[in-house]
């Protein structure tokens, strides 16, 4: 027997980690449905159990009547299919969080209102924790068996998705719990998170996480706690996540909505928010002994501070008895909106927005008792030599300050302390404490309560890294040691339009060089020819010395984009290579439509000032006053690609598809910082960040780090390495696949020694070679998906030149395993610059569909070439023959089951060849024949219906009646025939209307049909009554049902429909 199925080595071990946690178990695969039920579900499609949350719910409100909690459950369990998938998530998580409002009629015959409890928040052990393996969940579009779900109370919290420890983690995401948030949508309206693991990586997400937004959970008591000391990550993501403490605390006080990215979107706590705010929280509990000083909350940029804000203000206002205020300080007016729309984003705020404008404002504020005040540290300046007056004396104040380091260590704090005594402090910052300013800091905020560094973030994938290419000009500073008051007056330089002179003044001849026009022009011209030519086209941001600058700059970049787009309309005219002009074409189409603008603060006089310099910035303002353009550079599909920035959107925009900066401003220390981590967040197939440093910001870049404190265990490590290193990253990936594919015999240099036609032969050998089995493919599939990204990530970098040959074999090979299950990507292959690369190594001409892709994955049998397949596997290349036979099979028995659940036999032994095959129990000789055997056999049920001389419905029915074989004679057969026609004849025309699913009449209308056909009632024959019982007439009717149900959505729509 086979020990290292997923079931043993991952399935099994987290049930019984679940058991140990207190969790009741339950293996549900041959769970009964109706009034026999198991789980007292009367169909496969509820996934609330009903039984559990009605106990539940009654232990929890002693007080409320039945008919009240009756009200409840079905408030908890109704239809929400017209709602957007994370809208009914939301509604219902405000019942469970909230509780149900209810109203019932109490012994003295008046109306009274309650709110039902759910869940008990305060006592989390006295909930009903339940884990159901192997649990059906139907659907409209078929039926799916999750590994595992969790139940709390009855309500599926949590959906648990195992793969084999060999297998990729992301298959599991997009294999499975894609599938199912279509196919069975209303398990997710009560899902809080998704676990997916294959025992040594896990990861957690949402109903709305991309899958580059699932996190790993690597510690689960401590920031101390040792990465390396947590070996098998499901066993951490469990105990992290899932002992009822825990899951409590996170269900309760670690989730937000928010609107913040353009559409609803359901965000939960990463690892180190979770700790890092229950450490907060603590702190909030000693603050006696604190003495108002809660620390200083430093978790790198990009890594979520903004939401850890979010869920500690949330976490105190549920648990931390007292009527809590929180005032948010920030140094600057776009930082206040922004944090403020976040707030009010994520339904937070219920409140009008209140923001101090003035010291007496702010004392009013704090005097009406808001939730939440919002003001600028401005309003805390004193006149020279004043003590600043008391604005509050109550304790239940907390000030949050957001980046801190750059204002609130100076005089200001102090004024702070002396306006609020009583409060208590915590700083939020993004980048670690300024050396000289510790000792300062801890008088009013205290010592560091949470760490979570540049290294930490990219280990643990909240951030990528962020990588740095020097691409200056000949004409460049000529003093490298500017003053503190330089660097100050460059960045408020967006801030009041007189600053610019002072710029000017401070830089003397070092600001001319950086504006001359003919460096611009130079610069603008690189930076065209860099922007087309990368691999990962993500958006961009080019940041400038002023705004004069930045305007010009972008006029410049229009001029040279502009003949970029000739050259490569002059070089299509002349090309003949049809997969060139292809490539060209994509690139001609994204030139045009890619959108860019100029995003500055206005100043009064700015356009007639602007014209004084020779510029034109009515166009921009008009934009930046009529459209929303910070939200058109958010949207990853809007052509707003490029923003020309000097001070703006540098501090508190995350716009994840940025992945280029274009400096060419004199920057340092924590502005420098926020700067470089506009291009460190997360986002889909991006690599990394990537820092184009045009004027020297990063020469002496040891020394712009050494300006930070050491921590704890010592000196921070920085967030930025040249570029170079990410070339030893690439060598590294392309040699472990070359030492990967070394081991299957396979040499790349055979490639390079062959010619013509003979190239084709040797890569479909190596390709034979790497589909031995599915496992072998599936590593080198994600081998070769790395040297891909990171290739791209690098362009155009001509130190890959040394690369191509072998990325391109690998990229080749790569297309050549795939090519029989997973379809081509045009889009992605039409606009990769690398392409062209590969054409050096190029074998054949590759096959682009260019209507789509959707029907070329849809196989016939009988179109099959078995004479091909067969001359293959005399040639030795048996492992491609295989592959290509396994994916036809495996694709029409997709769309056979679908129509008919009684094939899944077939599958079932599909799939057993195909795990004996991979065990080595079966050599590849024998499975050809057997499989070649089953198509005959499907061929043979393919046209099963027709030898019956029924439809594909009526067989579906016949089947289900008939199943497992009965001894009938022919006119017996015949009756059964008969009555699947009266029954389908009968649904059609009366019963399978417009939403039958969600109304009780027409669905009990469906089942009286099914019985009536079945017993031989009103006009219905009936079955064969010497040969079926009556209790046997019962199951199959509700076996009949459930299938309708699956299958049928009314008015004519249903699998049958969609395969004709």
């Amino acid at each position: 027997m086979n020990k290292f199925t997923e079931q043993q080595l991952v399935e099994e071990p987290a049930i019984k980690l679940f058991e140990e946690l207190g969790w009741e178990v339950a293996d549900c695969m041959n769970e009964s449905f109706g009034e026999e039920s198991t789980l007292g579900r009367t169909t496969n499609q509820e996934v609330v159990l009903i039984e559990r949350l009605n106990k539940a719910i009654t232990n929890l409100n002693p007080d409320v009547p039945e008919e009240a909690i009756s009200q409840a459950i079905s408030s908890i369990t109704k239809d929400r299919t017209v709602l957007n998938p994370i809208e009914a998530n939301r509604e219902v998580y405000t019942l469970l969080k909230e509780g149900v409002s209810v109203e019932f009629r109490a012994s003295d015959g008046s109306m009274k209102s309650s709110r039902v409890r759910v869940i008990d928040w305060e006592n989390p052990v006295s909930n009903d924790y339940f884990l159901a393996s192997q649990f059906w969940v139907g659907g409209d579009l078929g039926k799916r068996r999750p590994d595992l779900i969790a139940f709390v109370n009855g309500i599926p919290l949590v959906v648990v998705e195992l793969k084999t420890i060999h297998a990729n983690v992301k298959n599991g995401y997009d294999g499975n719990i894609s599938d199912y948030k279509t196919t069975i949508p209303q398990l997710f309206w009560y899902n809080s998170f998704i676990i997916i693991s294959n025992g040594l990586q896990s990861r957690l997400g949402t109903i709305s996480s991309k899958w580059e937004h699932f996190s790993e959970w690597p510690k689960y008591e401590s920031e101390d706690e040792s990465r390396a000391s947590k070996e098998i990550a499901l066993e951490t993501m469990i105990r992290g996540t899932c002992s009822a403490e825990k899951l409590i605390d996170i269900v309760e006080n670690f989730v937000v909505y928010t609107e913040s990215f353009g559409a609803p979107t359901k965000i939960i706590s990463k690892n180190h928010q979770y700790l890092g705010v229950n450490n907060a929280v603590k702190a909030l509990n000693e603050i006696e002994k604190r003495e108002g000083r809660l620390g200083v909350f430093w978790h790198t940029q990009g890594s979520g501070k903004s939401f850890s804000m979010l869920f500690f203000c949330q976490k105190i206002l549920r648990k931390v008895p007292g009527d809590w205020t929180f005032v948010i300080v920030t140094d600057r007016q776009e930082l206040d909106d922004q944090i403020y729309r976040n707030f009010a984003d994520a339904g937070v705020i219920t409140e009008s927005h209140a923001q101090a404008n003035s010291s007496r404002h702010l004392r009013e504020l704090l005097g009406e008792n808001h939730r939440f005040v919002f003001t600028l540290v401005h309003k805390f300046r004193e006149d020279p030599g004043k003590v600043h007056p008391v604005l509050s004396e109550r304790k239940n104040v907390i000030v949050i300050t957001d980046e801190s380091h750059r204002s609130q260590y100076d005089i200001l704090a102090e004024n702070m302390r002396n306006a609020l005594p009583n409060a208590s402090f915590i700083a939020f910052t993004g980048t670690p404490l300024i050396s000289g300013q510790e000792e300062r800091t801890r008088e009013v905020f205290g010592d560091y309560i949470s760490i979570y560094n540049f290294r930490q973030s990219v280990e643990d994938g909240a951030t990528v890294p962020l990588y740095y290419e020097n691409r200056m000009p000949e004409l460049q500073l000529t003093n490298q040691n500017l003053t503190n008051d330089i660097y100050q007056a460059i960045e408020d330089a967006d801030l009041e339009d007189e600053q610019r002179d002072q710029v000017e003044r401070l830089l003397g001849r070092n600001y001319h060089i950086i504006t001359r026009k003919e460096r611009l022009d130079a610069i603008a011209k690189d930076l065209v020819t860099h922007f087309m030519t990368r691999g990962h086209k993500g958006k961009a941001m080019v940041v400038s010395v002023d705004k004069a600058t930045a305007v010009r700059m972008h006029d410049y970049v229009q001029i040279h984009w502009g003949k970029y787009k000739q050259e490569l309309l002059t070089k299509r005219s002349s090309e003949s290579d049809e997969l060139e002009k292809s490539v060209l074409d994509s690139q001609i189409k994204y030139m045009e439509e890619t959108d860019m603008a100029v995003i500055v603060s206005s100043a009064q006089n700015e356009i007639s000032d602007m014209q004084n310099l020779g510029l034109d910035i009515e166009p921009h303002r008009r934009r930046m006053v009529n459209e929303a353009m910070d939200t058109k550079f958010k949207d990853d599909d809007d052509p707003f690609r490029i923003v020309f920035v000097c001070a703006m959107w540098m501090t508190g925009f995350d716009v994840p598809s940025c992945s280029t900066i274009y400096m060419d401003k004199p920057m340092k220390g924590h502005t420098l910082m926020q700067a470089i981590a506009r291009a460190n967040r997360v986002y889909e197939d991006k690599v990394s960040g990537l820092i184009v440093d045009y004027v020297g910001v990063f020469r002496n870049l040891e020394e712009a780090l050494a300006i930070y404190g050491d921590g704890p265990s010592g000196p921070f490590e920085g967030p930025v390495v040249d570029k170079s290193e990410l070339l030893n990253t690439l060598s590294l990936s392309i040699s472990k696949t070359e030492e990967f594919c070394a081991d299957l015999g396979i040499d790349f240099d055979e490639v390079g020694k062959a010619v013509d036609f003979e190239r084709i032969k040797v890569l479909d050998d190596f390709a034979n070679k790497i589909l031995v089995d599915d496992e072998t493919k599936k590593q080198y599939l994600a081998l070769a998906s790395d040297v891909n990204r990171i290739f791209k990530a690098l362009l155009p970098d001509t130190g890959v030149n040394p690369f191509i040959p072998r990325r391109s074999i690998i990229r080749q090979l790569e297309r050549q395993v795939r090519q029989n299950t997973d379809p081509v990507d045009v889009s992605e292959f039409m606009q990769d610059i690398e392409t062209l690369l590969d054409r050096s190594i190029a074998t054949e001409p590759f096959l682009i569909d260019h209507e789509g892709t959707s029907e070329s994955n849809m196989v016939d049998l009988s179109g099959i070439n078995f004479d091909l397949l067969a001359e293959k596997f005399r040639n030795g290349l048996k492992n491609i023959a295989i592959d290509e036979l396994k994916a036809a099979i495996d694709r029409t028995l997709d769309k056979m089951i679908e129509v008919n659940k009684i094939r899944i036999d077939f599958r079932e032994k599909f799939q057993k060849l195909i795990e004996q095959y991979n065990e080595g129990s079966r050599n590849a000789e024998d499975l050809l024949r057997q499989l070649l055997d089953l198509v005959d056999q499907l061929k043979e049920e393919e046209t099963r219906h027709i030898k019956e001389n029924i439809t594909e419905e009526e067989l579906t029915i016949f089947d289900l009646i008939t199943r497992p074989e009965k001894d009938l004679n022919q006119e017996e057969k015949d009756q059964v025939k008969r009555v699947a026609r009266q029954m389908l004849n009968t649904l059609h025309a009366d019963r399978l209307v417009l939403d039958w699913k969600k109304k009780e009449n027409a669905r009990s209308a469906v089942k009286v049909t099914i019985l009536d056909a079945l017993w031989g009632m009103s006009q219905y024959e009936g079955l064969p009554q010497s040969k079926f019982s009556d209790a046997e007439c019962d199951s199959k009717a509700e076996t009949i049902y459930e299938h309708v149900f699956e299958s049928y959505s009314g008015e004519g729509k249903s699998v049958y429909a969609r395969k004709s």
